[in-house]
């Protein structure tokens, strides 16, 4: 472990050194006059910024053949940067629909001969292919996933005896217990559809169904999705959604419609409410006003068998190479030195993310240690909200149902986008997904 302290003493070094390593940046740029080829690598995590740049600035010292230049312009420049034909050498980006553009018009390049892409989880790659693929070749390598589930006060639970349920009658039952005790089992913050879609509906479908055939299924039924298709938003989704009804009905803060995420993650940090459905994200917010509150994770369940709990994942961070880079052979280098054990490791420790290598060392924070299991396990799925295209308003109509619309409606009426989409356009492309 002495690696990883050692990167994790780097990244907390003064903002005298950070400052000191961007500006070695912008001055060596190209690498000119040190006689190094400049290696043009883009970072999309934006709250990662520092300690990227720290692992920048060991490169660039480590050797002196390959000068890295750092470029956090985002998702827009890359897109544009393609279409001039001028794309960076390597990308680490949030792996979606909008980087799927590059991979299903072949426009990166092979990983396949890496290392990085021989220590891949396998139970990862179908989850990488939902968003698109290149055939016949590894087109992008996850670098993180984070993992996501119910939130829980620990110290709650203790006071009032009671158990992480692991089946949908013993979560009601931990909710009439916190009830009858005059405490909110939720605490919901509808009037931000993004929490409803991310935490709540994303929860409840993925832990009764599997996305992952669900979606190969829609996007094979195309514009013939509807009444008497094999599978439908309606026929599929709407158990699941009515659930998700009975417990923001019931069970949440009376105040749920209109709190934001902002001040949910104040309350529930002040005790209100013993569940937050929220991922990773939300844990340094919360300790923002109570850094010391024990909290812990347990996968929403939805049926009456344990063995169906999952845990929802997002491929956080994937790493590629496009195929027109200037410099391929600089990319591949920086590429193996970012995915050392002891590199990618800290970096999700720094994030709570999760190593997505064969043995990797996941994060060692209480708050998620009770996921690691179904991950490790494959007892994983991606958030349905997440895979249905962004022309489909899916958070706000998951909003209208958590705030009492007739879900079966709802669906019917996301039924028909998705027939219409399909229509216009069959093919799996930008203009549908994007």
């Amino acid at each position: 472990m002495a690696g990883i302290d050692r990167i994790r003493r780097r990244s907390l070094a003064s903002a005298a050194l950070l400052a000191a390593a961007t500006a070695g940046l912008g001055s060596c740029g190209s690498g000119r006059g040190s006689g190094r080829q400049q290696v043009h690598f883009t970072f999309s995590k934006r709250e990662a910024i520092s300690f990227m740049s720290e692992v920048v600035a060991e490169y660039n010292e480590s050797q002196d053949q390959f000068f890295v230049e750092l470029d956090t312009s985002g998702p827009d420049a890359i897109s544009a940067s393609f279409v001039r034909g001028n794309p960076p050498d390597l990308m680490l980006a949030n792996h979606n629909f909008e980087i799927a553009r590059f991979i299903e018009r072949c426009a990166v390049s092979d990983l396949s001969d890496t290392s990085p892409a021989a220590k891949t989880n396998s139970d990862l790659i179908p989850l990488m292919d939902q968003y698109g693929v290149c055939e016949g070749q590894v087109s992008a390598i996850p670098y993180s996933v984070m993992v996501a589930s119910v939130i829980y006060n620990k110290e709650i639970f203790a006071e009032h005896d009671l158990e992480v349920p692991t089946t949908w009658t013993e979560l009601i039952e931990v909710c009439d217990t916190l009830k009858e005790a005059g405490v909110d089992p939720f605490y919901g913050t509808f009037a931000d559809p993004w929490t409803v879609n991310q935490g709540w509906s994303d929860y409840c479908i993925g832990g009764s169904l599997e996305p992952l055939e669900f979606f190969d299924e829609m996007w094979a039924a195309g514009e013939e999705v509807g009444p008497g298709s094999p599978v439908s938003f309606e026929q599929d989704f709407l158990d699941p959604l009515e659930k998700m009804q009975v417990l923001a009905d019931n069970y949440t803060n009376a105040d749920a419609r209109e709190r934001r995420y902002d001040i949910g993650n104040v309350q529930f940090a002040s005790g209100n409410g013993a569940m937050y459905l929220q991922g990773p994200w939300a844990f340094s917010e919360i300790a923002k006003t109570d850094p010391d509150l024990e909290l812990g994770g347990f996968p929403l369940p939805m049926t009456e068998d344990p063995a169906d709990l999952k845990v929802r994942v997002n491929m956080d961070l994937s790493a590629m190479i496009p195929l027109d880079a200037a410099n391929p052979e600089g990319a591949r280098d920086f590429l193996e030195f970012l995915f050392e054990e002891d590199r990618i490791t800290a970096y999700n420790a720094s994030q709570l993310g999760f190593v997505p290598q064969v043995g990797g060392t996941q994060p060692d924070d209480s708050r998620v240690e009770e996921l690691i299991p179904f991950y490790e396990d494959g007892q994983i799925y991606q958030g349905p909200g997440i895979l249905i295209p962004k022309a489909i308003p899916t958070e706000n109509y998951m909003q209208s149902v958590a705030l009492g619309g007739d879900a079966a409606s709802v669906l019917r009426t996301m039924d028909a986008d998705w027939a219409r989409l399909a229509y216009r356009q069959p093919a799996r492309d930008a203009e549908v997904v994007g």
